[in-house]
């Protein structure tokens, strides 16, 4: 398993949210730098979104999630065009960054 998973909940629906785009950067010196990207699955997660051998280093990282295309393709207006989640990376541990959506509205928590 990658040292950071992520999956996206639809609450609206009470499903996985597919096909969304997330970005993964890392804080350096003011800057936001990419450090991967990809797409979740039927299941509404990521399986290798920080390669599996990889270990991040300790900092802070925000994770964009790309909310606006996910529900234009449903044809739903959303407030968010975006989210992020910014957290802080201080152990070489497992990080689990759950999202759970609606048009107008989201909550995350540290899963495990």
């Amino acid at each position: 398993m990658s040292q950071l998973t992520t999956h996206i909940l639809d609450t609206t629906k009470g499903k996985p949210a597919k096909d969304v785009a997330i970005i993964l950067y890392r804080s350096e010196k003011d800057l936001w730098i990419e450090v991967a990207r990809g797409i979740t699955n039927n299941d509404g997660r990521i399986a290798d979104l920080v390669q599996k051998n990889l270990l991040l280093e300790n900092g802070n990282y925000k994770m964009r999630f790309e909310t606006k295309e996910y529900f234009d393709k449903q044809g739903v207006p959303t407030f968010y065009p975006f989210v992020e989640i910014v957290f802080t990376i201080a152990a070489q541990e497992h990080y689990h960054i759950p999202l759970l959506l609606n048009p107008f509205g989201y909550s995350t928590y540290r899963g495990s």
